[in-house]
């Protein structure tokens, strides 16, 4: 992948969310991640399990993501959280390549848009899961939580929102689409002034009330709602 370096797009960018986005939750690595998280902090923390995964709930209600809760509340190495949590995942077994994702990323018109990562994982995870996927090749840079700073910022604070837009090169936030699984995600996107489409796979109940401009059930109908940026109507 490669980066604009912070120098100004000249075109829109738009921004893909990874986990439970680029590819479905019925691969279930949010259980195996949440297994991994409950068992960091009862060891941690050295609380028993059931209060791990009531404190690991309530960081992340309240943050975004648990590693914040951590970070904020007790003395922990990020890094160390994240080579014990995410890198530990055996995601070699679950994530393999999908055509039918390329193929409809590879429709994108690169001369129109800008693609671009946008994920709190940290680098070393969302690397790791598009590789698998097959598809790091078709993106041109990554923002990512960066454990290794402080503070920690991570999606839903709009200064995450205003990092990848600094890293991505783009200036103006009308310019910023995107597509995230996650409602509150693509709420504070909407209220950045990104155009956002809120990911509610078939199966899951829709939100009463919309996060953001579109809502789908597939990526497929990223076709629909950001028709300006595809080569074809339909694969």
């Amino acid at each position: 992948m490669g980066s604009t370096n912070g120098i100004a797009a000249s075109k829109p960018v738009f921004f893909f969310d990874i986990d439970n986005c680029l590819y479905p939750r019925s691969t279930k690595v949010h259980d195996l991640m949440a297994k991994l998280i409950d068992d960091y902090f009862s060891k941690h923390l050295e609380i028993p399990f059931q209060e791990a995964v009531t404190l690991h709930q309530e960081y992340y209600k309240n943050y975004g993501l648990a590693i914040e809760g951590l970070m904020r509340h007790h003395e922990i190495d990020p890094l160390d959280y994240n080579t014990k949590v995410d890198d530990a995942l055996p995601l070699e077994g679950i994530i393999r390549p999908n055509p039918e994702l390329r193929a409809l990323l590879e429709d994108i018109d690169k001369s129109k848009v800008t693609m671009w990562l946008f994920t709190n994982a940290y680098k070393t995870h969302g690397n790791r899961v598009v590789r698998l996927l097959g598809i790091d090749d078709l993106f041109d840079g990554l923002t990512f939580c960066d454990y290794g700073e402080q503070p920690l910022i991570c999606k839903p604070d709009p200064r995450m929102y205003q990092k990848a837009m600094r890293e991505a090169g783009v200036e103006r936030a009308e310019d910023c689409f995107f597509v995230d699984d996650s409602y509150q995600n693509c709420v504070n996107a909407k209220e950045a002034g990104w155009t956002a489409a809120h990911l509610v796979e078939e199966g899951l109940k829709a939100p009463e009330t919309p996060a953001s401009q579109f809502q789908i059930q597939h990526l497929k109908e990223l076709r629909d709602v950001y028709p300006q940026f595809f080569k074809s109507k339909s694969a």
